[in-house]
């Protein structure tokens, strides 16, 4: 059966909260975010003994950490910012084990001065490629160095943002430490929205042995505002990647609540990777129970 989690950090609250809150909505594992409203886990701030308290709360809560948020732009085009993006990055994996799991997480980035999650013309570039390939590989030999393993999270506005790109890094770095963050949702654009199952199964047929967690959200075309969009999820603190929620053509809200064919989604993953956690994200507190139920619902169905 497919355990279901939820990113911590749409619950801002201190520590001891967070983990209480998410267990009293059935939750059995997070992925961690490092923001509570009475721990400071910025850069430079992470120990042993922190990452440690952080594990222990969750246990005595039942709900193990199945990966760690580092998102960040890890191609930053300001040399000095784009350093210490990468920077932290590594500090979070050569903690990771410390918090209770091997894995960290985070996108490939953008040449975009402006935005994480906007496309940039020099994104589709062989130097962009060369770049994030470069940086990737690092990631890799830290991961690798302290026991943990980075995740990749493929994005379709980021320089690796195809199964094409994603197979590309994979032959190029073969190395066990780096390794494959699902969300399907991630690899949909403008021109292939109406193929859900040509992607979804390309997707699956090409990556799913790479594949550690998987994340459920949804995706939509945006109508006709082509924006970044970022969502109140009551934490004037947080983190733009958990407000964020789309731009351009394409929206990405909450499972249930665009057109993502979820059934097709959730029968490959439990085909093709039935070990890896599903965590529930782009909402916010209030409409938790609601995601948590339409998944549990597809779930129950396939008997997965």
């Amino acid at each position: 059966m497919i355990q279901v989690g939820i990113f911590s950090g749409y619950f801002p609250y201190d520590l001891k909260t967070t983990a209480q809150k998410a267990r009293e909505l059935g939750f059995n594992t997070v992925q961690l975010d490092l923001h509570f409203k009475d721990l400071d886990l910025t850069a430079g701030q992470i120990t042993k003994e922190k990452a440690k308290l952080v594990a222990d709360t969750f246990r005595d809560n039942n709900l193990p950490i199945s990966a760690i948020s580092g998102y960040t732009n890890i191609v930053h085009p300001d040399p000095d910012h784009r350093r210490a993006n990468v920077e932290y990055l590594k500090e979070i994996i050569r903690n990771a084990r410390s918090f209770g799991t091997p894995y960290v997480i985070s996108e490939s980035g953008t040449f975009n001065p402006d935005s994480e999650w906007d496309s940039d013309p020099h994104n589709k570039t062989e130097d962009a490629y060369e770049q994030v390939r470069d940086v990737l590989a690092e990631l890799a030999q830290e991961a690798y160095d302290h026991g943990s393993i980075f995740l990749l999270e493929t994005y379709v506005n980021n320089v690796i943002g195809s199964v094409r790109e994603t197979v590309r890094v994979f032959n190029d770095i073969r190395s066990p430490g780096i390794e494959l963050l699902m969300d399907p949702t991630n690899y949909f654009d403008a021109s292939n929205i109406d193929d859900q199952a040509g992607v979804l199964n390309e997707v699956f047929d090409t990556l799913a042995d790479k594949v550690r967690v998987a994340h459920a959200k949804d995706v939509k075309r945006a109508g006709d505002d082509k924006s970044e969009k970022h969502a109140d999820i009551g934490d004037d603190d947080a983190l733009a990647s958990h407000t964020f929620r789309g731009v351009g053509e394409i929206e990405l809200p909450a499972a249930g609540l665009g057109s993502l064919d979820y059934e097709l989604y959730l029968q490959r993953l439990a085909e093709r990777s039935p070990n890896a956690p599903l965590i529930i994200e782009h909402l916010d507190e209030s409409d938790i129970p609601r995601a948590k139920k339409f998944i549990d619902d597809i779930l129950r169905k396939y008997s997965i």
